[in-house]
């Protein structure tokens, strides 16, 4: 077979040129022995798996603000106790997630749990919840990020979505370098954020309790209440205590990340996974307690609309609200031109940026999984030259980027499509493990294993009460307000997954051997015909090439579209003294591909039970412009006879010297296609061979 023809093409610009810029931004290709050497110490996997929760930290605690004083300042006071709620939900979550992450190390976090013990419906359902927030995580934090780079530098307010897009450029990029090289990128961006936060909020407190209180700049405000929120009573106010503790909630998004990515871990995976996991609970509760606690020390006022604002002076619609943690550093640090305010502005700008690489592992690992069971493409499935899952990475950047560009990376509009998917997946998540221990119960008669399983068993009965009651919630507050449209995506995502499986399934029957003998009986005859167009050394080469595989009956074929150019291939012919018969089709209105198509199809037609052989011959050509010159009618021709049942094509090459400048492919071709790792197959899984497109 002749080389592929976009190969050939476009060798040595691609060879030369594409391949010395993606090994630059990507680096070298990485062998499948070398996947061992991106596994991850727990020190890098913290900030890889745990930079969303962690950085939610920056806002979280500002959307819960923002909700209660939809109501005006009376009702600030309900902010301890909405906060005490969310601390109580992330230990409850945290501690069911590391069951999960014994249980099930093998990867597949909350999807694995739920289809192995809620059946795989209901394991779509967290799949499709997940896949959908992950692309919202890079969404909000990008938009977050941006936003705090804003609050520092308000005069890049009308660069705000091509910063966003920028920044997830970025961001793809670093994670097509692989796992481990991201998390070297991003590990000191987080601890960074994590000291300082943590240095802010003992700070501030340490000069409240000297007696220095720290005072936030908008300290002074008042807020006007929404007109349908003031004097709220009764479910009224329950209402908006519930809708702020679900924006609080924000705080839990990526906790299942790690769950996800056990694999990635070091050995022992699940002891060190879990390590990680109750560091990340620990941290994150710690820095969301403080900065809330300085927020009502400080007076942070913010409200979604800063003409609500009382005692403002100027114009209200162009005055810009800095971000609560900008306030907070602005506060106890001595003001918006201190060290202490910009160090804190912009390790909050690059971790909320950064936060979004959580998704950056969840999404591929997760899709890499379903396209394994056969519910997405099994492109999904393959590792690039890092050993990264590279189709996920891309496909999460661009749905990312879409989002993006749709509402403006304001993040106001993409928080309340936030954090639905997350709670849908945990409460499944711990349903699921509650029948995995009743399961495990039955069968177990060790007294210590019975009470661990006991105790986990009450763990995750708690986790799914709880979560799901916040789902209701969160359902119930964000719905109307955006949430809908997560959920509709999460159905069509749903829908098309169980498509993608049934056409898999529907393949794979297809083409199962169900009788070896009938499948392998010889057809009565081989029926091989040679295309020719002129006689020259590639007609001689085809005709060569097909007597060596002895058909059982042999001719030429050749269209007569200029008849004196066809009297002469039969002189030609008749000189070369071969016994081949040569066969001239009429075509009065001139066409090729048609009068060779019917041919073909009569001859199968005339022998049901023989196998057509057509033999093309084709030019190798070196440069781009040669193939618009050459092999147009073969390629034709070839589209058309592959549609054919019985009848085989054959694509006989002659290199032309201009071939000889891009016969050196590079040891590994910049887009060659590569296989995710080694793991069991479904016994009917059918992967349909590659197809290497059309040789012109």
């Amino acid at each position: 077979m002749a080389p592929d023809a976009i190969h050939t093409t476009y060798a040595r610009f691609v060879i030369n040129v594409t391949g010395l810029l993606k090994r630059l931004a990507i680096g070298r290709a990485m062998r499948s022995e070398e996947l061992h050497e991106t596994l991850l110490p727990k020190r890098l996997a913290l900030p890889i798996f745990a930079s969303d929760p962690l950085s939610s930290v920056a806002y979280a605690t500002q959307e819960i603000l923002l909700v209660l004083t939809l109501g005006g300042m009376a009702y600030l006071h309900f902010t301890p106790w909405i906060a005490a709620a969310v601390v109580a939900l992330m230990a409850v979550v945290v501690l069911s997630y590391r069951q999960v992450v014994h249980a099930y190390p093998s990867g597949g976090g909350s999807y694995e749990v739920v289809a192995t013990n809620l059946g795989a419906s209901a394991g779509l359902v967290v799949a499709a919840s997940l896949l959908v927030d992950y692309v919202m995580t890079v969404a909000v934090s990008v938009a977050s990020g941006v936003d705090n780079v804003i609050s520092a530098v308000p005069e890049l307010a009308d660069y705000r979505v091509g910063m966003a897009v920028g920044f997830v450029a970025l961001l793809t990029g670093v994670n097509l370098r692989g796992v481990r090289e991201s998390g070297r990128a991003f590990a000191a961006p987080t601890y960074l954020f994590i000291t300082g936060v943590l240095i802010m909020v003992v700070t501030g407190l340490i000069r409240y309790l000297l007696g220095h209180s720290p005072v936030a700049e908008s300290a002074g405000f008042g807020i006007t209440p929404e007109p349908a929120d003031a004097g709220l009573a009764g479910f009224a106010l329950v209402m908006l205590c519930l809708r702020a503790f679900s924006s609080g909630c924000t705080a839990l998004t990526g906790v299942e990340a790690i769950s996800n990515g056990v694999p990635a871990f070091r050995k022992p995976k699940s002891k060190n996974a879990a390590a990680t996991m109750s560091v990340m609970g620990i941290v994150a509760v710690a820095m969301f307690v403080g900065v809330t606690a300085l927020a009502l020390l400080t007076k942070v006022h913010i409200t979604d609309d800063s003409c609500r604002l009382t005692g403002l002076s100027g114009d209200c619609a162009s005055y810009t609200q800095r971000t609560v943690i900008a306030q907070l550093a602005a506060a106890v640090f001595g003001g918006e031109r201190s060290l202490g305010f910009y160090f804190v502005q912009a390790a909050t700008a690059l971790v909320l940026i950064l936060a979004a690489n959580t998704a950056y592992n969840g999404f591929p690992l997760l899709a890499s999984i379903l396209a394994q069971h056969r519910y997405l493409p099994r492109q999904l499935h393959n590792r690039g030259d890092r050993l990264a899952f590279s189709n996920g990475i891309i496909a999460l950047a661009l749905a990312a980027v879409l989002l993006l560009w749709f509402y403006k990376a304001d993040v106001t509009s993409l928080i309340h499509l936030y954090i639905l998917g997350v709670f849908t997946s945990f409460t499944l998540s711990q349903t699921g493990m509650v029948r995995h221990w009743n399961r495990e119960l039955r069968g177990g008669s060790d007294p210590a294993v019975r009470r661990r399983g006991l105790t986990a068993r009450v763990i995750n009965a708690t986790g799914a009460v709880v979560t799901g009651l916040v789902l209701v919630i969160v359902l119930a507050t964000k719905f109307v307000q955006g949430a809908w449209l997560a959920v509709v995506a999460a159905v069509v995502l749903w829908t098309t997954m169980r498509g993608i499986r049934r056409h898999y399934d529907a393949v794979a029957a297809e083409l199962a051997v169900t009788d070896p003998r009938a499948e392998l009986v010889r057809p009565s005859r081989v029926v091989a015909i040679i295309l020719i167009s002129t006689i020259h050394k590639p007609t001689l080469r085809a005709l060569a090439y097909a007597r060596a595989f002895r058909p059982d009956h042999l001719e030429a074929l050749t269209v007569s579209v200029d008849r004196a150019e066809t009297k002469a291939i039969e002189r030609q012919w008749a000189e070369l003294d071969v016994d081949v018969p040569l066969r001239v089709i009429d075509s009065p209105y001139r066409e090729i591909t048609r009068p060779v198509v019917e041919y073909v199809r009569s001859v199968r037609r005339a022998g049901p039970r023989d196998v057509v052989s057509v033999f093309i011959p084709e030019y190798v050509v070196g440069h781009w412009w040669e193939h618009l010159l050459h092999n147009q009618s073969a390629l034709w021709l070839k589209s058309r006879l592959l549609f054919t049942p019985g009848v085989m094509v054959t694509s006989v090459p002659w290199q032309l010297t201009s071939s000889s400048r891009a016969d050196h492919p590079a040891r590994r071709a910049p887009g060659a296609t590569r296989r995710g790792e080694p793991a069991p197959v479904h016994p009917h899984h059918h992967r349909p061979p590659s197809d290497n497109g059309a040789r012109r």
